[in-house]
């Protein structure tokens, strides 16, 4: 009985490591496809490294800390947000909060009925490619102003897709290790600004309701 009770304890302990060694090898995974990420994101943006006065300061990514309109203010920011969101699988609302955005400044009524249709039809319509979560009201609120659309027709569907970025994928951005390798890296990388890199600072997370006042 006591021998079947060592190897017992045995295989448990064998167990252990094997779970404790996977789980920092899968660790190890994820911070390269993070790396690798970042380096997708340069590729992406060579116009933004090449024009020093565009690219981004240690200053401007420790400042997209402070809220969500900040991030998105800054190109550089945006882009990386993107890549985050996309390795969650819910790129598609920065995609359609961005397209309402660019909706909002049109003018002629042509332009407002074609582009209604195709934000519509590609993240509002039941089964869109790219459906974006919304509720009844809503939804249908934007599905009876498509006869005559205005250039505030989404406006409460964006408003309700930036509160969920807000209060859901923002924070999560700032406390993964992509944000911190892009902090690390502009800290390096920035040279006029005046910064310790040593010191390893990251910048205080902040609550939603402290980035609201």
């Amino acid at each position: 009985m006591r021998e079947v009770v060592v190897s017992l304890e045995s295989n448990k302990m064998a167990f252990t490591e094997n779970i404790a060694e996977f789980n920092t090898e899968k660790k190890g995974i994820r911070r390269r496809s993070w790396k690798n990420r970042i380096t997708l994101l340069l590729k992406k943006n060579t116009h933004l490294i090449r024009n020093k006065p565009c690219r981004p300061s240690t200053d401007d990514v420790l400042h997209w800390a402070q809220s969500l309109d900040h991030l998105l203010s800054h190109k550089y920011g945006k882009a990386a947000f993107f890549i985050f969101l996309k390795s969650e699988f819910c790129e598609e609302n920065i995609e359609f909060w961005s397209k309402c955005e660019e909706y909002r400044t049109l003018k002629s009524k042509e332009d407002l009925e074609a582009r209604a249709n195709i934000i519509y039809e590609e993240y509002v319509c039941c089964e869109a490619p790219k459906e974006i979560n919304l509720d009844y009201q809503t939804r249908n609120a934007i599905t009876v102003g498509l006869d005559n659309p205005s250039t505030t027709l989404f406006l409460q569907a964006q408003s309700k897709v930036y509160s969920l970025m807000e209060n859901n994928s923002y924070p999560r951005f700032l406390q993964s290790d992509f944000y911190r390798d892009l902090c690390a890296k502009a800290t390096g990388e920035n040279k006029h600004i005046q910064t310790d890199s040593k010191s390893k600072t990251w910048p205080k997370k902040k609550s939603v309701k402290e980035s609201k006042n």
